[in-house]
């Protein structure tokens, strides 16, 4: 008797999905983009706090379910976060000394060779370690929530503009 109830609980799931496809190709050949159909669905998500510790970790909502994130990729968002206006990757050599400091304090056993070279090639933006950086953190965050609501956690901006985070400031909560 179950399956006969499961067969028609997936036959009538797969019936919705097929309306809901065909309904987004209407609102499609009425003229609405991806996006804007996109944001009819998240309407009515709230952003969660985002919570930096003294020690840097990153936590979000009141659960405080922790966003796992390597040390130099912790403070390459750290860094960012302190930025709201955001940094242009072709200025990151500019931030060394601040990423370094940021860097040093997530891993107090001390800065090797090896993690100084790494510093200096993420703030080199003829190099794609900072891409790399930044796609780990949009990681981090698809993880936890849809992109819509990801996108406003992570870092972003057009090709030649200053990236950042554009999660409002006053939901940032530094320990």
């Amino acid at each position: 008797m179950k399956n006969t109830n499961d067969n028609e609980k997936n036959g009538l799931c797969n019936a919705l999905v097929q309306d809901l496809k065909d309904m987004v190709q209407k609102l499609k050949d009425c003229g609405l983009s991806e996006k804007e159909i996109t944001s009819l669905i998240h309407t009515d998500q709230p952003l969660l706090r985002l919570t930096v510790s003294r020690n840097y970790r990153i936590y979000l909502g009141e659960e405080h379910k922790e966003i796992p994130l390597e040390p130099l990729t912790r403070s390459v968002y750290i860094l960012f976060l302190k930025h709201p206006e955001g940094i242009p990757f072709k200025n990151l050599p500019d931030y060394r000394k601040e990423l370094t400091k940021i860097y040093s304090e997530i891993r107090p056993s001390g800065l090797t060779d090896r993690a100084i070279q790494s510093i200096e090639n993420v703030t080199n933006p003829l190099l794609n370690s900072i891409n790399e950086k930044c796609t780990r953190i949009r990681s981090a965050f698809v993880k936890e929530f849809d992109e819509h609501l990801a996108k406003n956690y992570f870092i972003t901006g057009e090709r030649g503009e200053a990236k950042k985070i554009t999660l409002p400031r006053n939901l940032v909560v530094w320990e």
